[in-house]
């Protein structure tokens, strides 16, 4: 049997970035070396994901203003997708638009319907270079879009009717991290939807 680390097993834990941060709202730049450095974030970025509980994690949601991001997310038949992609682009979103609950854990404990589409594809690049296709449906999809849009400088609450985002917001401008950009990751609260 091949031995194979965990990913995120050598990484550093570090502190999220919340809603209010200018780096969320800023789109990252594209990784031109692939050294050394770029496979010690990735590590930290699953290490920093699996502290917090997460299914996808952005390199801004750390304060690293990169195109990468880090997944460990199921589809909606419960298969599992464990990845990294470095400047990636959707090149496809198709199929159905779901409203389905999303989350983040950059806005932690806040949830709200989220349209997106079920099926969604990425090309990008592994930390050594190589090229690569992702493809998902269904809640891994919704993954990959939310992932996607943090790159962007987005967060699921742009993506929110009105009345849905005032509920968010509101809900966010209570919540007990309200006033801070950053904190050190911690499980969110049980059985949330996606917190990527």
């Amino acid at each position: 049997m091949r031995k194979r680390t965990i990913p995120g097993s050598s990484g550093r834990v570090r502190p999220m970035r919340l809603l209010g941060d200018e780096g969320l709202a800023a789109p990252c730049a594209e990784v031109t070396d692939f050294g050394p450095a770029l496979a010690e974030l990735v590590e930290s970025m699953f290490a920093t994901m699996y502290a917090a509980q997460g299914v996808g994690l952005a390199a801004n949601q750390i304060g690293v203003p990169l195109r990468v991001f880090v997944y460990d997310c199921p589809d909606d038949e419960d298969r599992r997708h464990l990845g990294h992609l470095v400047n990636p682009r959707l090149v496809a979103a198709d199929g159905v638009v779901v409203r389905g609950d999303e989350g983040c854990l950059s806005v932690p404990g806040v949830e709200a319907p989220t349209p997106r589409w079920d099926r969604a594809v990425v090309e990008g690049f592994t930390a050594d270079g190589a090229p690569v296709r992702v493809s998902g449906t269904g809640f891994f999809a919704r993954c990959l879009q939310h992932e996607c849009d943090h790159l962007e400088g987005g967060l699921y609450l742009d993506r929110l009717t009105d009345r849905h985002r005032r509920r968010a917001l509101r809900a966010a401008r209570k919540a007990p991290w309200a006033g801070s950009t950053e904190r050190m990751p911690v499980p969110p609260a049980a059985e949330a939807p996606v917190r990527a």
